[in-house]
């Protein structure tokens, strides 16, 4: 009984749509937290953004672009709530899991063309020094490392977790690993903190923590303002470090590569499906990452043909599935085919006779059928045979053709092809009657008509 809106629209805008993903979201009680980190972190970056430019340093500025990497990472966090809360589509559907692991290759790859820009800007101030404040650096330091830390320890970031546990180490944690293991030598007590691989995000918030509080004391003690921009440098080499893996690890994930650590287990998978009962040959596979720690994967099989399709089937599901969550496995069976003779006959277009000089040979059949002059079947339906020879039939004695002697080709005389019914009238009927014969051939240059002696009468 409402009102029928004829020019609605069927779908609805881009903000429409995001607007409804968003509340999707807020609607669970675990987000809420990150709202609430994410609401603080912008109020955090607004402070260190008027910090840094009223102490004029771009060490500081280095440094707040971590906290806004941190903000990059909560809306990631959230992004991995929705993908938890979607279901697999007609148009996604391998699922939504890719959304995170492209948050994940956008974030990493936002941080390191904000150090790229450090960099630039540090090249120029090497060129003209700026003097540097230090009222509020050593404030800004504390405040940014604090809300770092308690951000990435308080918050259970899914995708990042996975990713800085797979990607292959930093300079950085090479670097502390090499100074762990001296001073582990020297006090054992401490392998249990140290020796662990650390977590790359708080190992650069507290190195640049560390540089900055280095560029603090050096100003206030000799006023070195060139240290702000080399430590500046050194942020920016150690943000760009830390998250070039990353990125490298997300942009292969993206590229639908097969992860290198599970090459090894998907040979021998294979190797153990080629075994199975029934499987010929296993070809065309292919498996690939969809997100952090999900691995999809076809693969085609080809079985005998008298193998149960469901059995093999399910044996090979078995097999894979214990690595390949989503597997897509298609069953089809031998397809090689028995050679066989072809009793078709050949079409008549295929040889042509006066072309290739072939005279087919008259089919053997009962001597009932068989005319005794001919050998060819004499049936008043069937057509007049194509060929005539002259041998003697089953019952016929043999004919003793005599010999004659052929005339010249061209001089007038008829040399085209004898009739059929021509045949009986040369007297071939009755042996040792008819002093010329007439016959059919395939060649049709060859003339058919054989002479005689000047008297008429046949040469002996």
């Amino acid at each position: 009984k409402g009102t029928i809106h004829l020019f609605r629209k069927s779908q609805r805008s881009l903000v429409g749509k995001l607007t409804h993903e968003f509340r999707l979201v807020a609607a669970d009680r675990r987000s809420w937290k990150i709202l609430l980190f994410g609401a603080i972190n912008l109020i955090c970056i607004g402070f260190l953004l008027m910090w840094c430019s009223s102490t004029n340093s771009i060490a500081l500025t280095a440094y707040t672009y971590l906290t806004i990497f941190d903000l990059f990472s909560l809306v990631t966090c959230l992004i991995s709530y929705w993908v938890m809360m979607k279901k697999p589509s007609p148009v996604y559907s391998f699922g939504f899991e890719r959304f995170e692991v492209l948050a994940v290759f956008a974030s990493t790859v936002l941080a390191q063309l904000g150090a790229l820009f450090i960099l630039k800007e540090s090249v120029e101030r090497f060129l003209e020094q700026p003097e540097i404040h230090t009222g509020r650096l050593l404030v800004g330091t504390f405040v940014a490392l604090f809300f770092n830390l308690f951000t990435m320890l308080s918050i259970k970031n899914k995708p990042f977790a996975y990713v800085s546990e797979a990607a292959s180490t930093s300079w950085l944690q090479e670097h502390v690993a090499d100074l762990s293991r001296s001073i582990c030598g020297i006090i054992p007590g401490l392998s249990s903190i140290f020796l662990p691989r650390m977590n790359p995000f708080v190992l650069i918030d507290i190195a640049g923590a560390l540089a900055l509080c280095i560029t603090y004391m050096l100003i206030e003690i000799n006023n070195y303002f060139a240290v702000d921009t080399a430590s500046a440098i050194a942020i920016a080499l150690m943000t760009f470090g830390t998250m070039y893996p990353m990125s490298v690890y997300s942009g292969k994930v993206l590229l639908q590569t097969t992860p290198p650590h599970v090459i090894g287990q998907l040979d021998k998978l294979l190797r153990e499906v080629s075994t199975l009962d029934g499987v010929l040959e296993v070809r065309n596979e292919h498996f690939w990452t969809l997100g952090f720690g999900t691995l999809a994967g076809s693969v085609h099989v080809r079985i005998r043909r008298d193998a149960n399709e469901q059995m093999v089937l399910a044996h090979v599901t078995n097999r894979l599935y214990t690595l390949v969550s989503t597997l897509t496995v298609q069953i089809f069976k031998d397809d090689w085919i028995r050679p066989t003779l072809s009793s078709v006959p050949i079409a008549n277009n295929i040889l042509n006779l006066s072309d290739h000089h072939i005279i087919p040979m008259p089919s053997l059949k009962a001597a009932d059928n068989s005319s005794p002059v001919t050998s060819t079947p004499a049936k008043p339906s069937s057509p007049p045979p194509e060929f005539s020879f002259n041998t003697p039939g089953k019952n016929v004695s043999p004919v003793i053709l005599l010999n004659t002697q052929t005339k010249p080709y061209g001089l007038g005389f008829n040399h085209g092809s004898a009739p059929y019914s021509s045949v009986l009238s040369q007297g071939l009927g009755i042996p040792g009657m008819g002093a010329a014969q007439g016959f059919r051939t395939g060649f049709a240059n060859v003339p058919s008509r054989y002479g005689t002696n000047t008297r008429g009468q046949p040469r002996p």
